[in-house]
Parts: structure tokens; sequence; C-alpha cells
């Protein structure tokens, strides 16, 4: 995440040495472009050869393209080194997002999500600061060279600390043909195409209505409309052969993709404002890049401490509805003021304080969209859930950016054609010391007027993402806690099921005492489970009687002795189980054999034929 801005405050130094200043951006989007369009991919990766080797996979194709990138002789090599960067980039940042929460200890993964939100935030901040400060006393060339030893050792220490294999959750393993490469595909072309347009239409302006910026904006639209249909029939005529690249319990969950737009829609402003404001730094202030880099620490500052406050403020009960509309109310605050500044030379110190209620805003927003892809999709989807929030932020921002591009090269050409030659315009990063008063003086208004109406988008786009977000609040939330016991229980009659293990699956939902409160239907939450674990981890229960399908939880306590149910053959038919609540309500003492015997019988449950007793 860090990369995807490290080169922001740079970018006003390389554009002087390549001497070209309209293509620069595309130093910025290469990564981003890559870094989006294969999140959700090597998410579904990392279920065929693992976390790990998908994982040091990626660090050793970022690793060589970084140093590929500091060894570039022209900025068409820069570009292409970046966009591979942004390939392993993509892979590290959608495994870390999953490989989190897998690892953490079930006490404290309230907390797991608000620390990732606040790395998230403050890498995206703290890259323009570390870039200044490497090209201000080293090269622009060591902001990708020192990724080749910092990366070593992350890997090295990532390798050695890898839990060991009891202690990961079993998650299962998928094959290279269950992939599903067509909706993958469709996902990164769509992702590509309309950001490839923006930002190319925003080289040149004249190419607004030609074939070369309708034409990747019309198959980009098309991509994401084909996306759909194309799920529902993988998930209806090849369900168990394709592991859909976008599942459609996720389609169906009006709570997660409430949560996915809120991510895009605070990506926009955020990456927009990572890239503006360094080089508005330079250009109209006349700051290096140093100096730029570190007027955004007041923005990082802000950044971690929303992260920090969205994880405390979710730690007891769920309120991640009103933590991201929260977030976005706040990012629109800090555009809106930000539509003020002026065109002086010398630099605003309230800009400072605008840039402070959007990194708290992307702060709430980060560590909440994190823990809500946790919360809202099933255990077995967590992989492909937080690659689409990745993948989403990412897309949000580098529209953003091709957004901005695009305005400041209509601005600067409207405004400063008549002024500064063709030749000055295109390098106008190295030429701000050679220009005449009034020159300078047309160049800082002309990037102010750009800035004003980047922040005027900005909120126009935030003023939609908060309607859009309001879809994330619902009555009857569990608790993160709670709702993590329900996924257990989800998962763990989903494994029995598929082993035809001794379970009785009915339509009602979990066991009161393992959820803390009511399943929500037809918000992905599933109600089909068929054990409930106790809130203490050391009782597994069977759930209360639903539609004559499952036996009462009070005769059907297994001892915590032993927690292991027989594999085979010991499904229990339905019909067997509607015995009334009365008879299955045994005593405790009656109902559970010693421990030397280790068996549970229950007179509504025993089958006769085969003597199909439960055993624990």
């Amino acid at each position: 995440m860090l990369d995807t801005s490290i080169v922001a405050t740079s970018m006003y130094t390389i554009a002087a040495e390549f001497d070209e200043i309209e293509a620069i951006n595309w130093v910025a989007l290469a990564y981003t472009l890559t870094f989006l369009s294969f999140a959700v991919l090597f998410a579904r990766i990392s279920d065929v050869i693992g976390r790990r080797d998908t994982f040091l996979i990626c660090f050793v194709i970022f690793i060589a393209f970084s140093l590929g990138c500091g060894f570039a002789k022209t900025l068409n090599q820069l570009i292409v080194c970046r966009a591979l960067q942004g390939l392993g980039g993509s892979g590290l940042y959608s495994i870390a997002i999953i490989v989190f929460p897998e690892v953490t200890p079930e006490k404290k993964k309230n907390w797991i999500a608000g620390i990732f939100g606040v790395v998230i935030a403050v890498a995206g901040v703290l890259g323009p600061v570390i870039g200044g400060l490497l090209t201000h006393y080293a090269s622009w060339r060591w902001i990708f060279w020192i990724n080749g030893s910092i990366g070593a050792v992350s890997a090295v220490a990532f390798f050695l600390s890898w839990p060991k294999k009891e202690y990961l959750p079993n998650i299962e393993r998928r094959k290279w043909k269950d992939l599903d490469y067509l909706g993958s595909f469709l996902l990164i072309a769509a992702s590509t195409l309309i950001c490839f347009a923006f930002q190319n239409g925003a080289m040149n302006t004249l190419q607004w209505g030609q074939a070369v910026f309708i034409a990747p904006i019309v198959f980009g639209v098309l991509c994401i409309l084909c996306i759909f249909p194309w799920t529902f029939f993988v998930e209806h005529h090849w369900r168990e052969k394709l592991a859909c690249a976008l599942p459609v319990t996720l389609i169906r969950n009006r709570v997660y993709n409430a949560g996915v737009l809120n991510t895009m829609f605070m990506g926009f402003p955020y990456l927009l404002c990572i890239y503006v404001f360094p080089i508005r730094f330079q250009v109209v202030h006349g700051k290096s890049a140093l100096q730029s880099g570190l007027m955004l620490l007041p923005m990082l500052a802000s950044s971690a401490a929303g992260s920090t406050i969205a994880g405390a403020a979710n730690s007891k009960k769920n309120k991640l509805a009103e933590t991201l509309i929260a977030a976005i109310l706040l990012m629109i605050v800090g555009c809106a003021a930000l539509t003020t500044v002026k065109p002086t030379e010398g630099y605003e110190p309230k800009v400072l304080g605008f840039l402070v209620f959007v990194g708290l805003g992307f702060g709430l927003s980060a560590a909440a969209s994190t823990m809500l892809g946790i919360t809202e999709s099933p255990i077995w989807e967590h992989a492909p859930a937080q690659g689409i929030i990745a993948q989403m932020r990412i897309l949000g921002g580098s529209i953003g950016i091709a957004a901005s591009s695009a305005i400041l090269g209509v601005k600067t050409r409207n405004q400063l054609s008549g002024i500064l030659s063709p030749s000055q315009l295109r390098g106008l990063a190295g030429q701000m010391s050679t220009l005449t008063p009034e020159q300078a003086t047309a160049v800082r208004v002309a990037y102010t007027d750009a800035l004003k109406e980047d922040m005027v988008v900005c909120c126009a786009v935030l003023a939609v993402g908060f309607f859009l977000t309001c879809g994330v609040y619902r009555r009857g939330r569990l608790s993160l806690a709670a709702r993590h016991q329900q996924q257990l229980a989800e998962e763990h009659a989903r494994h029995a099921a598929a082993a035809g293990g001794n379970v009785v699956v009915g339509q009602g939902q979990p066991a009161a005492a393992a959820n803390q409160g009511p399943a929500v239907p037809g918000d992905g939450t599933s109600s089909s489970s068929a054990w409930a674990f106790a809130s203490s981890g050391s009782v597994e229960q069977w759930p209360g009687a639903a539609e004559g399908n499952k036996a009462s939880a009070p005769g059907n306590q297994v001892p915590a002795s032993g927690n292991q149910l027989a594999a085979g053959g010991n499904q229990v038919p339905a019909a067997a189980n509607q015995a009334p609540t009365a008879a299955n309500q045994a005593p405790a003492a009656a109902n559970q054999a010693p421990a030397a015997a280790n068996q549970t019988a229950t007179a509504g449950n025993q089958a006769s034929a085969g003597g199909r007793t439960i055993t624990d």
C-alpha cells in the first residue's frame, strides 16, 4: 500500500528528469491499475497453493520490478516496471488482509481489523513522506531500490514467523481448474479499461469524443454487465466445479455491497489528495519534495487515529454502519473546506487542518470496511470478500487520479496556452524557476482552479457515496464476536455435511446461546447452520427445534471432554428427530454418559437400524 503513493512527492522531480509532465501520472496509475486488477485473482490463487506460498511469490515479483523501476532509463521503462511492481503489490495487499484475521486469536479479532486499518491509512500517507525524504537526500531512484533490501528482510521474517499447521484454520484447498478464469478476466478488464480511458483522455483532451476514449469505456461497462449473469450461471450450473471470482453470496448481501461502495467512493478523494497536494505544494508554493511530503503528516496522524477509533468503537457492539457514515461525512467536510484555497505563493496553514478531516474519515472507513468484510462473508468466502474490498478501494482512487489529471490538463491548456509555449507546458515541472512573475502567477492560478474543481467533484462523489453507505445499516446486528461464533457454526455444518457426518441441517436459525441474537436472512447471513458453538467454546449444542427438523438443544449437549463426532454413517434422518421437546430434555445426569464410555444417547435420536448412537 505504501508504494501506491510513495511516488507522489517525487513525480515533480521525475517529470523534470524525463522532461515530460503530461504522461507523468502514468507512473502512479500503472501501479494502481495492476494493483487493483489482480487483487481478487490473487485471493483465489491463495486458495489453490496456500496463503504463504502466494505471499512469497508476490514478494519476489514486487522486489524484482522495484529494482527494475530504479534502473529505468526512460519514462516508458519506468511505467512498465511500475505496472509489474503493482502486480506483486496487489498480491501482498490482498493476501495480508486475508491472513490477518485467520491467524489472530479469537479475543483479539475485533482489534486486528483496526490495526490493519491503521496500516492501510498510515501507509497511504507515509508513502509521500518517505518518497520526499529519499528524493531530497538521495535520488528518486532510491524510492524503488530501497524495496530490495526491505522486501528481502520482510519476506524472510514472514517465512520464519509463519504459524505451524496446527495453529492455522482449516481452509479448503482448491485446484487450478476450479478458478473462475472468465470471471477474473471480466473483473480485470472492467477496471483496467475504464481507468485507462480516463487517464488517456487526461493526457489529450481532444480525445474525449474519439474512439480511443469511448471504446475502452464501452467495453469496460460491458465487462461489468457480463460479470453478473456469468456469476449466476456458474452458481446454478457449476457450483461444485468453479470458485466464482465474484461469489453470489456476496452479490446478494446488501450490507456487504454497501460497504464495498463506501470503500470505492472513499478511495476516490483519498488517493486524489495524496497525489494532488504534494505536486501543488511544489508548483504553487515552491516547496521541496521533502517539505511537500512533511505537509501530509497531519493527514497521516488523523488517519491512524481514525482507524484506532473505529476499532475501539466496534470492540463490544457492532457500530460499523455508524462508523462508515461518520467517515464519509468527515471526508465531505474536509473536501468542501478545501475548495476555499487561494493561489498564494505561501501555503495556507488551514489546508493542513482541512486534510485532517480527510485523513480521519479515511482511517475510520479503512478499519470499518475491513471488519465488515470479515463479518458479512462466510468463512469460506473471506478471501474474495477482502480481495474485492481491496480492489474497489484502489479502483476508486485510480479513477480519482485520472479525473484529477483530466481536470488539470483542461485547466492548464485553457488558461496557460496563450501564456506559456507548448514546450513549457509539456515540461512545466522543470520550468517554474525560469518563468516570469506573470507566468508563475498564471500557473499558480491554474493549479488552484484545478484543485478547487477536484474538490467539488470529490464532494459530489462523496454525496452519492453517503446515500449508498446508508445501506450498511440494519436492525438486530450481532456483535463482531457473536457473528464470528455464528460463522464457525456455519463452517462446521458445511464440512460435516460434505463429509456425511452426524448433522441434521434445518432451515431455522442457530442456537441463541451461540449467536447472541437473531440471524438476518437476505443479507448474506446463512440460516442453515447445523451446529452452534456455545460462547465458552467448551460445549457443542444441537440447535433448538425448528420446523420439526432439529432436536431440542438442552437434551443433546455433548460433554466437553470430547467434541469429535463419529463421521461414518451417523447422519440422523429428519423424521427421526421430530421427538417432542419434553422427551428430549432429560436431566443432565441421565443424558451424559461417563467419560470412559463417551457416549450420549437420547430416546428420540437413536436409530434402530445399524445402532446409530451419537458418540463424542
